[in-house]
């Protein structure tokens, strides 16, 4: 008789809305940005600053996580996560300025940023057996719809003139969270003897060392020839605080992360690939809304249908995965078939011109995208952690490790996107205003053609008006050269990945 866990559907309910509000809240902030700087009156320098400190906090407070849940215990650490994330995202909803906004991601980070960690590993509440199986599904699941409903649900939002939904909706997954987590989860705590140390000089170096860290990565974005040896001297004490939390977490008789313990070849490789998934998804989480909605023009309600439609593709994918692990398990065809996925993704999006169709040639890349999500990162889940099952409290420090470096990888990916896009822009832009001029044939054609199309609406205004819409063509077209280049790099590196994984022969 298979044993089960005695609220086992509250259970699985309260680890599937875990995991899918780190994803929504990701998904739909990095695909509303637009729309929420001119709301709050941010420019993309201080959006950026933004995710950034939302990244500092998230990775301190999971560092903290398994610190908190031995004195509060699972309800008591879930019910008051939620509070503090609520009330985060209440803050952003009523922001009247970025100051405020920047608040209130600052508190987001500090309740939420434990959500997906927490949802793995309640997972391990379920006695041993195929019936954590169907927890992993429920996990695995909660990331796909979580990443197909977030753009969708922030267009939405948007097209509506109704940005602060955004927050209401995470505040309301949040507290179904809490409803479900009082009705399932245990509320005991760890003996006094038997707890970690709190360790507040290495905690505030880890919190110091990812704060100079992506700092200097996100000036990097604006400002690195101009100031290319001061951020990189930022960027070095950075790191040396980040390594003097490792050594010191390492050699500690009580450290509250195990460092130790998970120095193991198939965990580490396993942590290198989950970043390089994590800095993938920011920087696609900040490019598919530049290319389709600034460089091709589209509206934010189709946009957002055509990529939530497209990343249900990750839903399908893992179902099949599921029925191919248990006669199949071994993980190398995934791993390459999910970097193969990313490079259509890629292929298909950088031959895209502006008479796209979303439905036709977009879709099918953003499909491949989720395809990518699910085969690489659902199957590192399973490999990585697989040398870590019998020491449980390795594994929970693995899983908080891998959820640490996620945050970074989220930053890093966007604050890269976003200094790639900046330059290959202006690179772009200034090719194309070398022909925007007087004298040009195909510009003095062009302009006199509108300022005849405006003469009837616009009388002596026409020229102005027409010049002003050659310059919107002209900023288009150089987003749309710029997002094409972008995914250009996707396909060789998502080829570099391939062939890194057909080689590879730690996860096996």
């Amino acid at each position: 008789m298979t044993v089960r866990h005695p609220r086992e559907k509250t259970l699985l309910a309260t680890i599937f809305v875990l995991n899918a509000i780190e994803f929504l809240q990701a998904g739909m902030i990095a695909f509303g940005a637009g729309p929420i700087m001119g709301e709050i009156g941010a420019s993309p320098e201080e959006f950026t600053l933004a995710t950034v400190v939302y990244a500092v906090v998230a990775i301190a407070a999971i560092s903290k996580q398994g610190w908190l849940v031995e004195r509060l215990g699972w309800r008591g650490f879930i019910i008051s996560s939620v509070v503090v994330f609520v009330a985060g995202a209440a803050i952003c909803g009523t922001s009247n300025d970025f100051h405020q906004f920047l608040v209130g991601r600052a508190v987001m980070g500090m309740g939420g940023a434990a959500f997906m960690t927490s949802a793995r590993l309640l997972i391990t509440l379920m006695p041993p057996g195929p019936r954590r199986f169907t927890g992993i599904k429920s996990f695995a699941s909660a990331l796909a719809i979580g990443n197909a409903l977030a753009p969708w649900l922030a267009a939405q939002s948007v097209a509506h003139d109704s940005w602060t939904a955004i927050f209401v909706i995470l505040a309301a997954a949040a507290m179904l969270a809490g409803l479900l987590a009082t009705q399932c989860l245990p509320s005991t705590t760890v003996p006094l003897d038997q707890r970690s140390d709190a360790h507040p000089v290495a905690f505030f170096a880890l919190l110091g060392g990812c704060a100079l860290s992506l700092y200097a990565l996100q000036r990097a974005t604006y400002d690195f020839y101009g100031n290319a040896l001061p951020l990189l001297a930022t960027w070095a004490l950075g790191a040396a605080a980040i390594a003097y939390f490792v050594r010191h977490q390492h050699g500690h008789p009580r450290p509250y992360l195990v460092l130790n313990r998970l120095r193991q070849p198939r965990y580490l490789t396993g942590l290198l690939l989950f970043t390089v998934c994590y800095l993938v998804l920011g920087a696609n989480n900040y490019m598919l809304p530049v290319l389709t909605q600034r460089a091709l023009g589209f509206g934010w309600e189709v946009v957002g249908g055509v990529q939530g439609a497209g990343l249900v593709a990750a839903l399908i994918v893992f179902w099949i995965m599921a029925h191919i692990l248990p006669k199949y398990p071994s993980p190398k065809k995934f791993y390459v078939a999910g970097f193969l996925s990313l490079a259509l993704c890629g292929a298909l999006l950088s031959r895209l011109s502006g008479e796209a169709d979303l439905w036709l040639h977009v879709m099918p890349a953003v499909a491949a995208y989720g395809a990518f999500i699910i085969l690489v990162m659902a199957t590192t889940a399973i490999q990585a952690f697989a040398s870590l099952q019998q020491d449980e409290q390795a594994f929970a420090h693995g899983q908080q490790l891998k959820n640490m470096l996620s945050q970074f990888g989220l930053a890093a990916g966007v604050a890269g996107a976003a200094l790639g896009l900046q330059w290959r822009t202006g690179e772009h832009y200034a090719v194309l205003t070398g022909r925007f001029a007087h004298g040009d044939a195909v510009f003095d054609q062009a302009l006199a053609q509108l300022s005849t199309a405006f003469a009837a609406s616009h009388g002596a205004q026409a020229p102005q008006v027409a010049l002003g819409q050659l310059v919107q063509q002209l900023n288009q077209q150089a987003a749309l050269l710029a997002s094409l280049d972008y995914f250009g790099f996707l396909v060789v590196f998502a080829l570099v990945g391939a062939a890194a994984m057909l080689g590879q022969r730690v996860l096996k």
